[in-house]
């Protein structure tokens, strides 16, 4: 399966699922772990569990496995790493506690030489 068919399906479990507040980042050139980071909230822990294990379980469907699921049994913050795509799945309150969104659209720090100045 292609990354931005994968991608398509990944969106649109989310949409059946119901899932808040969407965002998908490029993160291509950035981490060498993945080319997009989804992030979605969920209602409460047992949606967010729903909703991931429903992103893992129509991957596999579709033939790409998840490389691993983090998080699933607590529903605080789910991650499905499906290699190309990491879905992260949180209830509101984790996600603006740890606001990936700006984390990854965070420019670059390049260290200098000249410390002190």
């Amino acid at each position: 399966m292609q990354l931005d068919e994968l991608k398509s399906l990944v969106l649109a479990t989310l949409d059946d699922m119901k899932a808040r507040d969407v965002s998908v980042l490029d993160v291509h050139g950035k981490t060498s772990v993945t080319d997009y980071m989804v992030v979605a909230s969920g209602t409460s822990d047992r949606h967010v569990k729903a909703i991931a294990e429903t992103v893992a379980y129509r991957a596999k469907e579709a033939g790409e496995a998840p490389l691993g699921c983090e998080g699933v049994a607590e529903g605080e913050w789910a991650l499905v790493d499906l290699n190309g795509i990491v879905v992260h799945v949180m209830l509101p309150k984790v996600r603006d506690f740890y606001n990936l969104e700006r984390l990854w659209a965070a420019p670059t720090l390049v260290a200098t030489a000249a410390h002190g100045r």
